[in-house]
């Protein structure tokens, strides 16, 4: 089965541009140094799931197309990968369905503060439709025949969730993988993983520390993203990496085959 991965966005919580920041990444004119924040898109046999659904979710969903939506499945729960939620009311209009909502039992309970007016049994016409599907670390799951093995990382103190599709495996929001989770990654022929800068930051890996995880783990091809614009620009941080490791984009598209 063919399955295209596409970056819906790259960038950290605050997007690049940052607001008001008039250093030369954010200056800059290339496309590739626009970077929204992280998610991707999974579309495979006429499905499509969606990875996080942060602040730019609408916009995302129409750059890309979108037009049908088989299911969200959630990573963690920082607004930059939730607060787009209340977009899916498009999808219920148009598919006449609720959207089923993969999540860790901490994710569902952050959903349910966050957006009280979803759950509150109160069924106000135009709330979004959702249904709750809860996964953990340890066990693998699939979303409409999709085989998916969820990895559990830190970020900081608080455990976030990676995916592996088939040999794709997707990490975002870790500075620390255990060794048991770290099995689960290898023999991935395709990785993306986030390098949020090149200083030491508290949770997220830097660009050398991404860069040291690529080599032990040794795909044949690797994508840093959730970037900083204190990473530096596009085109120059490629000319830094090695030959099998690049710099993930908006609207970069990757076909794996499961």
């Amino acid at each position: 089965m063919k399955v295209t991965i596409t970056i819906l966005g790259s960038g950290t919580s605050q997007g690049v541009p940052v607001i008001a920041c008039g250093c030369e990444v954010c200056k800059s004119a290339n496309p590739k140094d626009k970077r929204l924040r992280t998610s991707v898109l999974i579309e495979f046999d006429g499905k499509v799931v969606v990875v996080d659904s942060g602040p730019d979710f609408r916009y995302q969903m129409l750059r890309e197309n979108v037009t049908r939506l088989d299911a969200i499945l959630f990573t963690h729960e920082h607004q930059d990968h939730v607060a787009g939620l209340d977009d899916v009311r498009a999808f219920n209009y148009v598919m006449n369905k609720k959207i089923p909502l993969y999540s860790t039992t901490n994710v569902q309970n952050h959903l349910k503060q966050e957006f009280a007016y979803v759950f509150s049994g109160f069924n106000y016409p135009g709330i979004p439709e959702v249904t709750l599907h809860t996964i953990s670390n340890n066990v693998p799951f699939e979303i409409e025949g999709l085989q998916i093995i969820p990895i559990e990382v830190m970020h900081y103190k608080l455990p976030v969730l990676g995916f592996r599709i088939g040999d794709f495996t997707y990490i975002t929001d870790a500075n620390f993988i255990a060794k048991e989770q770290m099995d689960k990654i290898f023999g991935s022929k395709t990785i993306v993983i986030n390098a949020l800068r090149r200083e030491k930051h508290i949770s997220h890996f830097t660009m050398d520390e991404a860069l040291h995880l690529i080599n032990d783990l040794k795909p044949e091809k690797a994508y840093l993203t959730h970037i900083s614009h204190q990473l530096g620009l596009h085109d120059e941080i490629n000319k830094e990496l090695p030959e099998s490791v690049f710099c993930a984009y908006d609207g970069l598209k990757i076909d794996i085959e499961i």
